[in-house]
């Protein structure tokens, strides 16, 4: 049935959840790559269609696609709600950014430094989800669209990618850290 799913129903089940929610955030077709995105800068959830099936795909779990685009958008919306905390880390979010942008990969994952300036990224990014998780929760307890087992395992899946992510930067970095302190004076 995802296949299959027409652009306009896609719309109206993502801006179903908005209303049920008690919300009204901007939605917009955003064919990025990113399965669903809250942008705070716009003030707008974001959804590519093609992500959102490939992505529910990817979970391998029995979960109804209609449930996933739900706790997704519920998700995006607990963005939504800590956008106030999201503006204020623009600025060093940007300095971050303008650092990757000076440095080659090979760079920023041998020079101890910048590696420890990704980890601050990545911390504060699974922060923001873990915020917007709880704010979601929220959402769904007030609306009860989602069962919770769904919702929780939907969660653990989204979070693992960063967590994951962040745990293996982490590795490196002591790695690198162990190194220097065995290196002669």
């Amino acid at each position: 049935m995802q296949d299959n799913y027409k652009e306009k129903d896609l719309r109206q089940l993502i801006l179903s959840t908005i209303e049920a929610v008690g919300m009204n955030t901007e939605l917009k077709k955003d064919e990025c790559g990113i399965n669903m995105s809250y942008n705070f800068i716009g003030d707008y959830v974001g959804y590519d269609k093609k992500r959102l099936v490939d992505a529910w795909k990817e979970m391998q779990a029995d979960i109804p696609f209609e449930q996933y685009v739900k706790t997704l958008t519920m998700h995006e919306l607990g963005h939504a709600i800590d956008r106030e905390a999201l503006q204020a880390s623009l600025e060093r979010t940007l300095e971050i950014l303008d650092m990757k942008n000076s440095h080659c990969p090979r760079e920023l994952y041998t020079n101890i430094d910048l590696l420890s300036v990704l980890l601050e990224e990545q911390k504060m990014d699974i922060t923001f989800e873990e915020t917007a998780w709880r704010n979601a929760k929220y959402l769904n307890e007030a609306a009860g669209l989602v069962d919770d087992f769904t919702f929780e395992f939907i969660k653990k899946h989204s979070l693992a990618t960063y967590k994951d992510l962040y745990e293996e930067d982490l590795a490196l970095y002591n790695k690198l850290a162990e190194e220097r302190t065995l290196q002669p004076v």
